[in-house]
């Protein structure tokens, strides 16, 4: 039994202070649970509401691509600077050290190479295993418009209830075919299907003429696709046009890694997500930290 003896009588109820109801900082998710609500911030950073997803999931259609060749040496010192992951649990538990600490989101979804029709994937791992690894979240793609159309819906649904059965969001991509138009109106209907279906949050490719109207249609946060490699200059002004037009975040992954000096590509990305830098003096950070490499790299050369 505790002892009761000297026990002091609680006073400070403030019972003229109402207790304040916190409404969570993402577009359109206030009414998810707290550990579902938990690991989306765990993705977005609560103070800018915006997050940078480093994206190395490229291997799970196309095999080893540029850059990805060797994910320990060439992504992990990456790790730092993003704000997740977004990866296959293969890599993960493979090379990533437990000790990392970044959100993570798992590519759920697969089935064809290159080789074949990419619209035909199924989910491709359980959301218990997902649980297990600890994942932030899971990301589906979703083919609007692709031969597979009703499949990959079905596939996201499907996983948004597991999703809800476990508090794991699930991230929708919408994939873009080769015959297909890149629009707005394109992206307007594959983005607001998505998120009318259930999905938490959506990636997708931007568009110069619309974008915002993408934004402002999905009631769900939009992450922008890094898409292929572009110049420095080009990359950094896509994301900040995404940025100031709605999107909160990007998932950057060949516009990074594929980078002469990815370091400072990628903290150049952030400046632009999480501070609103301008592109010029974006790109101005990245020359600077890139030359500031160099410097470091011919001192321990010299040092040898």
């Amino acid at each position: 039994m505790p002892d009761t003896q000297g026990r002091k009588e609680p006073k400070q109820f403030h019972a003229d202070v109402p207790m304040a109801s916190q409404g969570f900082f993402l577009r359109g998710s206030g009414s998810l649970d707290w550990g579902m609500s938990n690991r989306l911030a765990r993705i977005f950073n609560p103070e800018s509401g915006r997050t940078v997803m480093l994206a190395i999931d490229h291997g799970y259609f196309q095999g080893p691509t540029t850059g990805l060749e060797r994910i320990d040496l060439n992504i992990l010192p990456l790790a730092p600077y993003a704000d997740a992951l977004m990866l296959t649990r293969g890599i993960l538990r493979t090379t990533v050290p437990p000790s990392c600490t970044k959100a993570v989101v798992l590519r759920a979804s697969g089935g064809p190479s290159i080789l074949k029709e990419l619209s035909n994937e199924q989910i491709a791992m359980s959301l218990e295993d997902a649980a297990r690894i600890n994942a932030s979240a899971v990301a589906i793609q979703v083919f609007i418009g692709g031969e597979f159309e009703t499949r990959s819906v079905h596939n996201m649904t499907r996983l948004v209830d597991e999703g809800l059965r476990y508090g794991i969001p699930v991230l929708a991509v919408t994939a873009v075919g080769r015959e297909m138009v890149r629009d707005a109106k394109y992206f307007r209907l594959a983005c607001r299907i998505c998120a009318e279906l259930g999905a938490h949050f959506v990636k997708t490719y931007y568009v110069e003429d619309g974008f915002e109207t993408v934004t402002a249609s999905c009631p769900v946060p939009i992450v922008m696709a890094g898409g292929k490699k572009l110049p420095e200059l080009d990359a950094l002004t896509m994301a900040y046009r995404a940025i100031q037009e709605g999107a909160a975040g990007v998932d950057m992954g060949r516009n990074i890694f594929q980078s002469d000096a990815p370091e400072a590509m990628i903290t150049a990305v952030r400046e632009v997500v999480h501070n609103d830098l301008k592109p010029k003096q974006a790109l101005e950070l990245y020359r600077d930290l890139k030359s500031k490499r160099k410097r470091k790299t011919k001192t321990r050369a010299k040092g040898r």
